[in-house]
């Protein structure tokens, strides 16, 4: 179980940011393309435990559970390390096999009965 950092306050990790330069959802797939052990030194605990758990593909959700941390900080600790190449974020490319138009008539039929 890894210890958190409780201390340390968020703003410090992040910098103060709250927001990403890229739109990053809890299921959104991140992973470590190539493992670097003397880049994963120099990084803060927090942000090496978020590298080191990402070496297998998983969700933003799922990073921020295992490593302590709260899903805001997170998001910005995963931008950062993919902005210097050392974390890859999964492109979201859902498709779905339903027509929204029909969803949409469904659902003023239902609004026109309420």
């Amino acid at each position: 179980m890894p210890t958190p950092y409780w201390k340390v306050r968020p703003y410090i990790l992040t910098g103060g940011r709250t927001r990403t330069r890229r739109h990053l959802l809890v299921h959104t797939l991140v992973s470590v393309p190539y493992y670097d052990a003397v880049f994963a030194s120099g990084l803060l605990p927090e942000s090496r435990s978020l590298y080191e758990h990402a070496r297998r593909t998983r969700s933003v959700a799922e990073l921020s559970a295992v490593c302590g941390m709260t899903l805001g900080v997170t998001r910005v600790v995963v931008d950062d390390l993919a902005a210097t190449d050392r974390l890859r974020i999964h492109s979201d490319q859902y498709t779905s096999p339903f027509d929204f138009r029909l969803l949409e008539r469904l659902r003023d039929g239902l609004r026109q009965l309420a």
